[in-house]
């Protein structure tokens, strides 16, 4: 008798502590769902387009961007307004002042963000321009087309064809995630390149197909002192 209370004593124990693994479990699965959750929230909820500025552009070159020649202030970020949705259009559709505004000025199923690179210091110095692609969900980057103004020309980036070939007049992603990385020299104080970035899904591209509907992607514009290798 003695024995038996004894081995359902020990069964109880087990169960009991089987039921706390459990539990724990579960704690640890919501945790990292909601931090998981929390952080691609802020991803996409900052926005489909951001520009960053590195401390050293500023505090060592004096470089500067802003979105409004009126207030000239250190940022070391800028967020275009965020677009719900996309259809996709042709590069033919877009607006040939498009590179003319400040700011965010999206239109019909494009986003477009135009800013100003200033040298706001007293000696000529460099800078390194990159754009990467933060995150892409179902695709999307396949038929996206970026296409960059600097002081009023243009080139357009997309991702290689299926084909292992450039889509039609444009130049192709560096890799997977690098769209395209420069150096802009000599940049002289009271210099002033203006930037305008847009972005669309081109209708053309063999990859628009309906696989992407529903996609969303994230891209970034970074302004750094010197070449960051990743």
């Amino acid at each position: 008798m003695k024995k038996e209370i004894n081995v359902t004593a020990s069964r109880h124990k087990r169960r009991k502590r089987n039921i706390k693994i459990i539990k724990l479990t579960l704690i640890v699965l919501i945790l990292l769902l909601i931090v998981l959750y929390v952080v691609m929230g802020f991803v996409y909820n900052s926005g489909n387009f951001s520009i960053t500025l590195d401390r050293n552009s500023y505090f060592e070159k004096n470089i500067i961007i802003y979105d409004d020649p009126d207030y000239k202030v250190f940022r070391s970020e800028m967020f275009a307004q965020t677009v719900e949705s996309l259809d996709n259009i042709s590069y033919k559709w877009l607006p040939d002042d498009i590179q003319n505004y400040q700011g965010s000025h999206n239109g019909e199923n494009y986003i477009a963000y135009s800013f100003f690179v200033e040298n706001n210091g007293v000696a000529a110095s460099d800078y390194w321009s990159e754009l990467i692609i933060v995150d892409s969900i179902k695709k999307v980057d396949e038929a996206i087309r970026v296409r960059v103004y600097r002081d009023g020309e243009y080139v357009t980036y997309a991702k290689m064809s299926g084909h292992g070939t450039p889509e039609p007049d444009t130049i192709p992603f560096t890799d997977d995630k690098l769209i395209a990385l420069s150096q802009i020299r000599d940049f002289k104080p009271g210099d002033i390149h203006k930037y305008t970035v847009v972005i669309w899904i081109e209708g053309s591209d063999p990859e628009c197909t309906d696989n992407i509907l529903g996609g969303e992607i994230k891209i970034q514009m970074n302004f750094n002192s010197e070449f960051i290798e990743k």
